[in-house]
């Protein structure tokens, strides 16, 4: 394997200096983020990757490998599967070089992809619920039409234009350099980054970053071979793909240094960060290195060191930015969210709130839930998790029972929003499902509920648009318990993937029925 990486590593730099991509790609420029610098305690720069006229990366190697195909294989056309970035990048590549595209994307894509795919002039597919379902329908109808498929990241010249940003970091960044932080989907983009460095700079720390809810690379690396996620999320889209590249699974074993998983409130808060440098707003999975460097940084309390993320693309959908807000301050350890229980007395609603002292409230929900006691939800601004454990601890020693809500997740996405009353519902189950978030997707959850001989009563529902993001829904159900059984069997069959809730302090404080 060494002696095929030396290989692979001598012909991507050779590629990257043969390159024809800046007929058309601008190289783009090594940002200090001062804001963020300041925050980790290192230097923190990060290249600009959304500032081509494509707002992402994947127009290198899309035009690099497009660049290097015959005029004869370009006159029949390219066809390309991309849940939106690959996408643009093969739309314009196509525009340039005077050939046809065929783009087949999920039918989830965002719509801002979707539109800048056509404004491009390609043709869009819209097809399957995943990248991956695209993707094969993609490369059979290439089969069948005689088109060239344009991978989006299993391909050695798609990998060697990702080179390129290697080459353009190590010229612009001479100086000592600890590491680089990139995410990874299919793996692409942080092999062409991994080869180039590794064979010139093998100092520099090379350190992957995944989304958890499509961290198949890390899945791979663990197993010792390739494996393949059952499903993906869709909030960091740009990321989603269920299994890593032959190319890239084989050579990350030998290259990378580290790969760190972070989860969707760590890639809000990154967004946020981003933000506050550059006033420019990133999707998720273009902030997703900046996530893994804080996580990193922290978890290895590093210290004054040089540290480069890739913040590799910005096509966001408006509409994201609702749940990317909500959920930036609890990423950042910034909001605590809490369940907190006082006497009905007079004079003990004042005690609590003197107790807070002056830190803002993000949020307040109260109602009484008998003669004696009521329940507050509130959420308070700290300062990091030290502060929130302090408050915490406070709270109780003054004879307030409360709980901590900072990482539940039904009480971060449904609880939240649903605090006002409890319901006399009797023989109630709660569970929280997910689906594919795509238009009709809730229709169709909730026909497929109803679906049963048994007829169960819903007696709480909650669901909220999240902007593209998987549809998260909080269903109650009456089930009496000898009909528990069948119920169990029903949800199998159903097949969505679902949390029972009934002991989660939250529903317990707030939303469970009398008993």
């Amino acid at each position: 394997m060494k002696k095929e990486l030396k290989s692979f590593q001598e012909s991507l730099i050779r590629s990257v200096i043969n390159t024809r991509i800046y007929d058309l790609v601008r190289e783009t420029p090594l940002t200090t983020m001062p804001a963020l610098s300041a925050q980790v305690s290192n230097k923190i720069l990060i290249k600009r990757e959304d500032m081509h006229s494509v707002f992402s990366f994947k127009i290198r190697g899309a035009y690099h490998k497009m660049t290097r195909l015959p005029a004869a294989r370009l006159k029949k056309g390219v066809i390309a599967a991309s849940a939106g970035n690959h996408a643009q990048g093969v739309a314009l590549s196509a525009q340039k070089l005077g050939c046809r595209a065929s783009i087949f994307m999920p039918r989830h894509a965002q719509r801002i992809k979707v539109e800048a795919v056509r404004a491009r002039g390609a043709k869009v597919v819209l097809t399957g619920d995943s990248f991956d379902d695209a993707n094969l329908t993609a490369q059979q109808t290439a089969r069948e039409t005689g088109a060239v498929f344009i991978p989006p990241f299993d391909d050695k010249d798609i990998i060697a234009g990702n080179g390129t940003i290697a080459a353009e970091i190590l010229r612009q960044h001479p100086a000592p350099l600890q590491a680089i932080f990139c995410a990874i989907g299919g793996g692409g983009l942080i092999t062409g980054i991994a080869a180039y460095v590794k064979a010139l700079r093998p100092d520099v720390r090379i350190i992957g970053v995944e989304a958890e809810e499509s961290a198949s690379m890390h899945a791979s690396l663990v197993a010792g071979r390739r494996v393949q996620l059952p499903q993906v999320g869709a909030f960091a889209d740009a990321v989603a793909v269920k299994q890593p590249g032959r190319l890239p699974f084989a050579f990350a074993r030998e290259l990378l240094d580290d790969v760190i998983v972070v989860n969707n409130d760590a890639l809000c808060a990154a967004v946020k960060d981003l933000y506050e440098d550059t006033r420019v707003i990133f999707e998720p999975g273009g902030a997703l290195a900046i996530a893994g460097l804080k996580r990193y940084a922290a978890r290895n309390r590093w210290r004054n060191k040089n540290l480069i993320a890739l913040a590799c693309g910005a096509n966001m959908n408006f509409d994201r930015l609702r749940f990317i807000a909500e959920r930036a301050e609890v990423g950042e350890q910034r909001e605590a969210l809490f369940a907190v229980t006082i006497s009905e007395r007079p004079g003990s609603f004042r005690q609590f709130c003197a107790l807070l002292e002056k830190r803002n409230i993000t949020e307040f929900n109260y109602r009484m839930d008998d003669p004696n006691k009521a329940h507050i939800f509130v959420g308070v601004e700290i300062q990091g998790t030290a502060e929130r454990r302090q408050l915490l601890q406070k709270l109780r020693a003054h004879n307030l029972p409360t709980i901590d809500l900072t990482d539940d997740e039904m009480a971060k996405t449904h609880i939240r929003h649903m605090v006002g009353g409890r319901a006399p519902a009797t023989n109630e189950l709660l569970y929280r499902f997910e689906y594919p978030e795509k238009p009709g997707a809730l229709m169709k959850f909730l026909n497929t509920l109803g679906i049963s001989r048994f007829n169960w009563n819903i007696s709480l529902f909650h669901y909220r648009n999240n902007g593209a993001d998987a549809g998260r829904v909080l269903v109650g159900m009456q089930v009496p318990p000898a009909e528990r059984k069948q119920f169990d069997k029903f949800l199998r069959d159903v097949g969505y993937p679902h949390t029972l809730e009934v002991n989660n302090p939250a529903y317990r404080l707030f939303l469970e029925g009398q008993r």
